[in-house]
């Protein structure tokens, strides 16, 4: 790659990508960026993303914030570089995996991955994947419908399906942990606590969908988050097999 096009690059990016060497000026450098990126992320996992700043990171690793503009040139640049680091790299596929299993496998990595580091879907998305890593998981994702008759744009839209899917779903359980699940005892006394709310507030006759419901115990207890990651992951899978069973026909 030229200078040039390293020039047109974020700085986030070209650092991750080590198109982008620290300043040359000033004392000898004693950290690296690997280890900047590091540090941040455990300040994340441990304090979230409030936390985070040039100022912590650099106490983190017995430094100075001026030493860490040597590698990071703002926050948001330190962000960038947290949010690709976090996600890691994805193991290869196994050899004969077919492209549902794949997709499904992706998916779950993904959900994993931001489960582990929730900061990280606080951040906000300022475009498509660009960092090593998330660009290397888009391979793995496109790699898993390689053998399918989908056209190289659908197979794209997939990935932006998927992946919106997983970030909402890790969003919102975590939303209702800290909010509504973490208020109660447990779980299913949250749940049960609902339930009881409604069969109060609403009318048989005019809610009666929400009734049958109701009598069928659905809300009487707290169901396992990966139980509904899955339901809805396997609708969305079904979704596109028809897609692609169509694609093989047509």
């Amino acid at each position: 790659m030229s200078n040039d096009d390293e020039n047109t690059l974020p700085p986030g990016v070209a650092a991750a990508w080590g198109l982008r060497a620290p300043a040359t000026k000033g004392p000898k450098p004693g950290l690296s960026l690997d280890r900047i990126v590091a540090a941040a992320i455990a300040v994340g996992d441990a304090d979230g993303l409030n936390a985070v700043s040039m100022n912590r990171v650099a106490q983190e690793l017995g430094s100075s914030a001026m030493s860490l503009y040597r590698y990071v040139g703002s926050k948001d640049e330190l962000l960038t570089l947290m949010v690709d680091g976090a996600l890691g790299t994805i193991p290869a596929p196994p050899p004969d995996e077919d492209w549902r299993a794949g997709l499904a496998r992706w998916a779950r990595a993904s959900a994993g991955a931001m489960r582990a580091h929730p900061w990280a879907v606080q951040v906000p998305i300022t475009g498509p994947p660009l960092g090593p890593n998330s660009v290397a998981w888009f391979e793995n994702a496109l790699h898993a419908m390689r053998n399918t008759n989908l056209t190289e744009a659908e197979k794209a839209s997939v990935v932006v399906m998927l992946s919106g899917y997983a970030r909402n779903q890790v969003t919102t359980m975590a939303e209702v942990q800290a909010h509504f699940l973490d208020a109660a005892a447990t779980p299913h006394a949250a749940m049960r606590s609902y339930a009881d709310t409604l069969r109060r507030l609403t009318d048989p006759q005019r809610f009666p969908a929400l009734h049958a419901l109701l009598a069928a115990g659905v809300f009487d207890q707290a169901d396992p988050p990966e139980d509904e990651f899955e339901f809805g992951l396997e609708r969305i899978l079904d979704g596109i097999e028809a897609l692609v069973r169509a694609r093989t026909s047509g």
